[in-house]
This record gives structure tokens, C-alpha cells and sequence, in this order.
């Protein structure tokens, strides 16, 4: 892959990658994994959540995985302090279990997905990818369950100051990149928001990295919550007003 294409701009660097899980053997056979891989780089290791906010701290990657139960903070608890401190590192969910309470949460705290912890090498390296790239590691079936669940929470309570922008999304984003959200908050593909916008996937890719910046998020899974949080999203599962030329998806 080309390095040159991942949302975080380090150019044909490879990405600065985090591992923390209290076990010693997953989390060594997952740096082992991720370093065998040109575009990856393994940074750090931590071995509980304290351990794994600290080291994001001096660190900076670009990308965790997190572990789900840690002590001295789980993965929550750690993923939503990391989250809060640095909004531009990614954090990717390791579970053995896809319990989808529990996702939720995960991306309430601010996690782009999840990959189970016996997913297949090449599939826990795709996750790792798809969201450097910008893209989303949850499939679109739990993709839409847990947006219209985030949707329902936000429409119910008040925005705390943090979720706050003083400028309206609408004068944030252009006319595409808000049509662009409205289909990747649903779950959607790159190619399938192609088809939808009638245009090309490198250009659908290049929105999409327009949203994640002006949102100042780390990528399209936060960049559909922080568009609930600002007001347009909580309609977004069904039907997203304020969209004035909306498309089906085939």
C-alpha cells in the first residue's frame, strides 16, 4: 500500500503504531505481526491502560490497539483519556467478543472500530490499515446499528461545551463534503459513496480526508459521531436533513 494515501500525511514514512495488552504473548505476537509489514512500525508496548496513556503521551502514534480489559484502566477508560489529550491518535478495539453494547461504548470514548482478538493476521492488518487510510474497520450492518444508536443519545441530551463548535457544520463543510458524511456516517464504502455522489473514488477519498481534518478527528468513524454531536448527524440514520440533493445507494 501507499503509504502516501493514509489519512495521518507522514508521506511514505511508515505508520507509528501502539500495542496494549496486559498479556504478554498477544501482545508480543501482534507487534510481531505488525512489524513484519513495510508500512507499519511498532513504537510501543504497554501492559495496562495507565501504561498505554503515558506512552501515547511521549509517543505519539498514530495508531493503538487497545486492548479491552487492562488493569490500571481498561480500554475504555484509557481509549476516552487518550482520546481527550491527543483527538488525532486512532484507537482500534481488541475484543474477544462482538458484543455490540460494548462497541458502542468503545466509540463513544472515541474508537474508530474493532478487530477481534482471533481475526486472521491479514485481517487484523486490514483493519490497521482501513483506518490509517481514513477508512472504517466496523462492517456496515454494526456500522449502522451503532450510529442510530449514537444518533438516539445525542438527540436526548444537551451537548457538553467540548462537543461545541462556534462555526455551524454547514458553513464548515462544503455541500459535498456534508453529502459525503451523510453517506459514510451510514456504514457506506468509499466506491459505494462514489456511485451515490456520481463521482470518483480518489475524490470520495479526498472528502473524506477534508471532513477528518475540518472535524478534527482521527477518522471517519469519529468524523460521522462528532457530525451527531454537532446537529446534523442526529437525523442521519433516517434521513439526514439539511442535505438538499441526497442519492440511494444500489
Amino acid at each position: 500500500m501507499d503509504r502516501g494515501t493514509l489519512a495521518n500525511g507522514r508521506g511514505t514514512l511508515p505508520a507509528r503504531l501502539m500495542v496494549a495488552d496486559d498479556h504478554d504473548p498477544v501482545r508480543e505476537g501482534l507487534c510481531a505481526l505488525l512489524d513484519g509489514e513495510a508500512d507499519l512500525e511498532v513504537v510501543g508496548e504497554a501492559k495496562d491502560g495507565q501504561e498505554a496513556i503515558e506512552l501515547c503521551r511521549k509517543l505519539h502514534p498514530d495508531l493503538v490497539l487497545m486492548d479491552v480489559r487492562m488493569p490500571n484502566f481498561d480500554g475504555l477508560e484509557a481509549t476516552r483519556r487518550i482520546k481527550e489529550e491527543m483527538p488525532e491518535v486512532s484507537v482500534v478495539m481488541v475484543t474477544m467478543h462482538e458484543n455490540p453494547d460494548y462497541l458502542l461504548e468503545a466509540v463513544r470514548v472515541g474508537a474508530a472500530g474493532y478487530v477481534l482478538k482471533d481475526a486472521a493476521g491479514e485481517r487484523l492488518i486490514e483493519a490497521v490499515r482501513r483506518t490509517l487510510c481514513g477508512d472504517s474497520p466496523l462492517d456496515e450492518r454494526l456500522a449502522m446499528r451503532l450510529l442510530r444508536s449514537l444518533a438516539g443519545v445525542h438527540h436526548r441530551r444537551p451537548l457538553s461545551g467540548s462537543e461545541r463548535r462556534s462555526e455551524p457544520l454547514e458553513e464548515l463543510l462544503t455541500e459535498q463534503e456534508l453529502e459525503v458524511l451523510s453517506l459514510l456516517a451510514r456504514g457506506k464504502t468509499n466506491p459505494q459513496i462514489a456511485r451515490a455522489v456520481l463521482s470518483s473514488v480518489s475524490t470520495v477519498k479526498a472528502r473524506v480526508r477534508a471532513i477528518i481534518t475540518k472535524l478534527e478527528v482521527s477518522d471517519r468513524t469519529q468524523a460521522a459521531v462528532r457530525g451527531m454531536q454537532l446537529g446534523l448527524a442526529t437525523s442521519g440514520v433516517d434521513g439526514w436533513h439539511g442535505l438538499r440533493h441526497e442519492r440511494e445507494i444500489p
